[in-house]
């Protein structure tokens, strides 16, 4: 598993650097997509998740819900449009989950996208997501997660 200023970012999941958002092919038609550590750790400790619903769609490049902590709210950006098919009920009532296990219980939604084909190549390999995160991480001033 790569490890980026002590980020921990899983070799079988594919990064959206830019947003920081990961995503995981369940082999069904449908993606997990959940925030990176170096999200969670940028954002602090998390007080709120409000997601679309399920049945709603998400337009490519939009938010599938928002996140709120003490110093910051923002959207959640799916470069994968497509329709929610579930939403992590666990992390509405306990933000923080996000926080604390961003890879497994703190997940987002899980979308049946429109065109998966065309979005999985503009991802990056877990295996190939150091360097790009560490740019990313200069590019911000971010100096990494505690």
């Amino acid at each position: 598993m790569p490890v980026v200023r002590g980020c921990n970012l899983p070799d079988e999941l594919l990064y959206d650097v830019d947003n920081h958002i990961w995503f995981q092919d369940q082999g069904d038609g449908t993606v997990k997509l959940g925030m990176t550590t170096v999200a969670t750790a940028m954002a602090g400790k998390l007080v709120a998740y409000t997601p679309k619903r399920v049945g709603r769609s998400v337009r490519a490049g939009k938010s599938c819900g928002t996140l709120e902590s003490g110093k910051w709210v923002g959207p959640a950006k799916s470069l994968a449009g497509g329709e929610v098919v579930a939403v992590n009920e666990d992390l509405v009532g306990n933000p923080s989950l996000a926080n604390d296990d961003p890879y497994e219980a703190g997940w987002l939604v899980v979308l049946k996208p429109d065109d998966w084909d065309g979005v999985v190549g503009t991802l990056t390999p877990g295996a190939d997501v150091s360097a790009p995160y560490e740019a990313k991480m200069d590019s911000e001033g971010f100096g990494g997660c505690a």
